[in-house]
């Protein structure tokens, strides 16, 4: 029997990479959010619309592509060859990618009709089509990525994603501001930096999967089907819970772009802290997905409870770090004083609703592994649209406490929605110990 300690030191040995391409990756976001907070607030209220249409569609597919690393990892504690399975992924992600990106042009007409401030219309427009553009870039990385997690292959994909934090940063300043024969194209010039930037991750990593793994392609369907059968419903979950986030951006956009802009501020806050957990919830999945398919009970088990451990212990870290310096936090984001009036007394209560967010990541990392997602769909169902979506309407308008009222009610959901994921979690595990 492993020690405690082993658990954690090989769950952290896969995590600390992704750990680091996480922050990377939310750091890429983060960089555009700056640099539209600079150019102005109508850039950063444009894109924070257009992201909130586009990460829900986007999602969907993400969703699916994640519980890559999950199924294959189930296949390798099954002794089975994953190799051949490279080609299938990016078959798999390049047809998703073609069904998403029409899903985002097809939004783009209806636009118009949203209510929104006339001046930020044609600018979500072209956000959008350019980042239907862009969805098979991010796909084929998402894919590949994945991929070379099952082989617990971790390192260089995340330290590609770090450095394309500086190419993205470079691009939007390039772009967003203009220089020499470049014109100053504000949020265009986002989406473009976005495009390439994607392009260039996945075409990267294509060339070293292509050296670091054997090629192969098994056209075996029953992969295409567990993909489809883990995949849908964790995508399914994602999305809900992605849209539960995003259809505050739009409802308080209605009101005024300042809410939107300050609901996208505080989202790329609290996803800083969001992407360690995230890593480990990733990490736990592959490590249960191979003991489960190996049919190592007590060792799923270990790894199940120190993932949540080591998850939610950080983002209680977190929230006291982001509450103690709230004020300075938003100001790196933003310069506009309503803009950070808004901002501030909601960041003490996002850091209550950080450590729920921790602990739910990493029940679904466990339930991914074990190929049982449906939980996690259902969950997120009842916390963000039966409960939040709801709550936040009678909080934010009845009671006047507008994007606050919003945040109030996600702390509350987070709570009934990892109360619900963690007692489907010990049954399960009940059941495979008999």
């Amino acid at each position: 029997m492993q020690s405690r300690s082993f658990y954690a030191k090989d769950i952290l040995k896969i995590a600390g990479p992704i750990i680091l391409g996480n922050l990377g990756f939310i750091m890429i976001g983060v960089g555009d959010v700056i640099v539209a907070g600079r150019h102005s607030t109508s850039t950063l209220a444009a894109i924070s619309l257009a992201t909130a249409i586009t990460n829900c569609i986007m999602m969907l597919g993400i969703g699916i592509l994640a519980t890559i690393s999950a199924i294959l990892s189930n296949y390798r504690g099954e002794r089975k060859s994953i190799e051949s399975y490279f080609l299938p992924s990016i078959k798999f992600a390049m047809f998703l990618a073609l069904i998403t990106s029409g899903l985002i042009f097809a939004c783009i007409p209806l636009i118009s009709k949203l209510g929104f401030e006339q001046n930020l219309v044609p600018i979500i427009k072209d956000y959008l089509f350019i980042t239907g553009l862009a969805t098979f870039g991010a796909y084929l990385h998402c894919a590949l990525k994945e991929y070379l997690q099952a082989f617990e292959i971790v390192m260089f994909p995340n330290m590609l994603t770090i450095f394309c934090i500086f190419l993205n940063l470079c691009l939007n300043i390039l772009f967003v501001f203009g220089f020499g024969i470049i014109p100053e194209m504000g949020a265009i010039g986002l989406a473009i930096s976005s495009l390439i930037v994607r392009y260039f991750m996945g075409f990267v990593l294509l060339i070293y999967a292509f050296l670091r793994t054997k090629i192969g392609d098994n056209s075996d369907y029953k992969y295409f089907k567990d993909l489809l059968k883990v995949g849908f419903p964790a995508s399914l979950a994602i999305m809900i819970e992605f849209a539960g986030f995003n259809i505050i951006s739009i409802v308080m956009g209605r009101v005024s772009g300042i809410y939107a802009a300050a609901h996208n501020l505080l989202c790329t806050l609290t996803s800083v802290s969001f992407m360690v957990p995230l890593a480990i919830s990733n990490a736990t999945a592959v490590k249960v997905g191979y003991t489960n398919g190996a049919k190592f009970y007590k060792s799923l088990k270990e790894y199940a409870y120190t993932g949540i451990k080591i998850s939610v212990g950080f983002m209680a870290c977190s929230a006291v770090f982001v509450g103690i310096f709230a004020e300075f936090l938003t100001s790196l984001f933003t310069t506009d004083v309503e803009l950070m009036k808004i901002c501030v007394p909601i960041v003490y209560v996002l850091c209550v609703f950080q450590i729920f967010d921790g602990l739910q990541v990493s029940l679904s990392g466990i339930f991914r592994g074990i190929k049982q997602t449906k939980i996690v769909m259902i969950s997120n169902f009842v916390g963000y649209w039966i409960i939040a979506f709801p709550l936040g309407c009678v909080l934010a308008f009845k009671f006047g406490l507008n994007l606050l009222g919003f945040w109030c009610a996600l702390g509350i959901s987070a709570i009934v929605l990892c109360t619900i994921m963690l007692i489907s979690m010990i049954r399960k595990f009940k059941k495979l110990e008999v």
